[in-house]
């Protein structure tokens, strides 16, 4: 009680006024603080209504991070699932998430157009993201990298972008993913140069400038015997994560009328799980095949 007393005492000095005292915790009315004005410099970063919430996040540095933790080349699969189980933590978090897309060291998530997460203020989609995306990279690294050591904290930048219909949503996501492909085309004919051609990175560098995507599939398949159609789908796809309904068979005790011991029985129950698909998301037939990411009351 002598903590309250004085901090009663010092918040009467600054014109706040005295709500008393709850199991040991001082209670003050604030509003007529002096000090209250500051708020007034907080920027107004209220998402517009009706509008899907974008969430971006890249690595920062990864080129860097990459190399100092020995991340194979063109692809390392522990990486690409260590990216997909922090994205995957995110949309259990925030299950206002619809859909969410990711290749290389980024992520896209996609917030409803009706989501009321956070009065929908910008900075704390961004923020509990980034976040919430960042420790779990951290927390989930020795799952997928064994035996590699985490040499020092990764870091993640986001950005936020609004897009007020269905099309220009589908259009984004299509850029990220048609962007997968020209890069993982590009490095998988560019390592293959370096690590069994023996030409340096400049050197590869100097022989894929100007090419277009048919010359470096013919260089592939001629020089390296590679059919790029053939490579993993998440290489080439990318990584599409949805909600998707799924039937678990568990296993449950009851007893039975008029038995006297229990039994064991076959339950099957309805959950809502996190989806990985590695898939087409440019065409029709992936829009067709789940409406309902896109439906209103979804």
């Amino acid at each position: 009680m002598l903590g309250c007393w004085r901090a009663a005492s010092a918040i009467s000095a600054g014109s706040g006024r005295w709500a008393g005292c709850l199991r040991g915790r001082c209670l003050f009315s604030m509003a007529k603080s002096k000090f209250e004005y500051v708020r007034e410099f907080e920027a107004d970063d209220t998402c517009l209504p009706n509008c899907w919430i974008v969430v971006r996040l890249d690595g920062r540095n990864f080129h860097r991070f990459s190399e100092q933790h020995e991340f194979k080349k063109p692809n390392d699969d522990r990486a690409l699932n260590l990216m997909t189980k922090c994205a995957q933590t995110v949309m259990q978090e925030l299950e206002d998430i619809a859909i969410a897309y990711g290749q290389s060291d980024e992520y896209s998530f996609v917030f409803k157009k009706k989501s009321r997460w956070f009065k929908r203020r910008a900075s704390k989609f961004m923020t509990h993201v980034v976040s919430q995306f960042a420790s779990s990279y951290v927390f989930y690294w020795k799952d997928y990298f064994k035996d590699q050591q985490l040499l020092y904290p990764p870091g993640f930048d986001g950005r936020i972008v609004l897009y007020p219909s269905n099309q220009n949503l589908k259009d984004y996501l299509s850029w990220r993913q048609a962007d997968c492909h020209i890069n993982n085309l590009y490095n998988t004919v560019f390592w293959m140069l370096v690590q069994r051609s023996g030409l340096t990175p400049v050197q590869a560098q100097d022989r894929l400038q100007g090419t277009l995507a048919g010359d470096k599939n013919e260089i592939l398949f001629s020089e390296f015997n590679i059919n790029y159609n053939n490579e993993p789908l998440m290489y080439r796809k990318g990584t599409v994560l949805i909600w998707q309904k799924m039937n678990e068979v568990m296993t449950k005790k009851i007893k039975l009328p008029k038995e006297t011991e229990e039994k064991e029985v076959e339950v099957t129950r309805t959950r809502t799980k996190i989806v990985p698909l590695h898939c087409d998301i440019i065409g029709e037939q992936f829009w067709e095949e789940y409406p309902e990411i896109l439906a209103e009351d979804s």
